[in-house]
């Protein structure tokens, strides 16, 4: 679901055109990808048929958040 404030915008660039709130609905669309792309790989990485699949999944969810190498267990 996309916050109400960016669907605003949205509707406000297309309905209204504010070509203005451009940046900011890309950005915030950008922001809602990332965030769905994120909850799928923790998903893979908790659910994937094989351990060997799992630690890959983990591994780069742990990359995606910006999880330093020598802070991983």
């Amino acid at each position: 679901m996309i916050p109400e404030d960016l669907f605003g915008k949205i509707i406000k660039y297309h309905l209204l055109d504010q070509e203005q709130e451009a940046d900011d609905i890309r950005k915030g669309l950008e922001k809602k990808l990332d965030a769905m792309v994120n909850r799928e790989v923790y998903s893979k990485s908790k659910t994937a048929p094989t351990e060997e699949e799992r630690e890959k999944f983990r591994q780069e969810y742990l990359d995606r958040k910006g999880m330093q190498e020598s802070f991983r267990w």
